[in-house]
């Protein structure tokens, strides 16, 4: 998350996939999974450091997405994440 400050002195606002971060791409199965249950965890770290925006995926049912069901947020979980995440950008301010 170093990176983060450090791209901002760049001038561009700066984004975090959260979602593609927990991607375990090139399984031996032949399918890519991911660890979804990190998710939160790497936005609200993400925030804390003043990332600008987070690219969430997210889904009704995350096993049924036609493409990258394993690293989704079920849509049941996006509201609370959400307010936790406006939380900490608040204290940070």
């Amino acid at each position: 998350f170093r990176s983060i400050p450090i791209m901002k002195t760049f001038g561009a606002p700066v984004v975090m996939d959260c979602t593609h971060s927990v991607q375990k791409p090139n399984q031996d199965i032949g399918v890519t999974s991911g660890t979804p249950e990190y998710i939160e965890t790497i936005a609200k770290a993400a925030i804390a450091v003043n990332a600008d925006g987070l690219f969430l995926e997210t889904h009704p049912d995350p096993s049924k997405a036609l493409s990258d069901g394993a690293n989704m947020l079920p849509l049941k979980d996006i509201k609370s994440l959400l307010e936790k995440l406006v939380r900490i950008r608040s204290a940070i301010l």
